[in-house]
């Protein structure tokens, strides 16, 4: 953004924040701690909209039905899904593997997956409509559901620590 404008955000308090810029979301209110069958819920901060503009493109690992989702060959040559390779429902992210690609305005963010993980959904509907994103951060517009492999609650910053993160950045 240029110096001067301002974008007003929000930070849910029901989730947790990576210092990417994801919010993560223990789903089954808590009450299943055993790793097997804990869910996640990841999306992507109103931060990085306020912080590099509008989000315009959203590129997630493909769900396991993409038929609606199939890429055609793009002919500029600068496809942002040509960076990584389309992943389904069951596939494995390590520690650091890339995760989500956004599309601003202004600049292009990778995020890479926050900890190791077996994708268990994705939703599709922020590739085809990236305004969820924008609109809808910790609601409609979340990215996807994982199985984490490991878990530490601790690892990521809660609302307040993240509020003081931002203030450092």
């Amino acid at each position: 953004m240029n110096a001067g404008e301002f974008f007003e955000f929000s930070i849910a308090h029901d989730r947790k924040y990576t210092l990417d810029h994801l919010w993560v979301q223990l789903l089954d209110d808590g009450k299943k701690k055993d790793e097997e069958e804990m869910t996640v819920k990841i999306g992507i901060s109103e931060f990085i909209r306020a912080e590099f503009g509008d989000i315009v493109k959203v590129v997630l690992s493909k769900p396991e039905d993409d038929s609606e989702f199939q890429v055609e060959p793009s002919e500029e040559g600068n496809d942002d899904d040509a960076i990584s390779s389309p992943l389904s429902r069951g596939d494995e992210l390590g520690i650091d593997d890339l995760m989500i690609t956004v599309r601003t305005v202004e600049d292009r963010v990778l995020i890479n997956a926050p900890f190791p993980c077996k994708i268990v959904e994705l939703n599709g509907e922020v590739e085809d409509n990236p305004d969820l994103v924008n609109e809808e951060a910790y609601g409609d517009g979340w990215c996807m559901i994982v199985k984490p492999h490991e878990w530490d609650e601790d690892m990521h910053l809660d609302e307040e620590e993240y509020i003081e993160y931002l203030n450092e950045i």
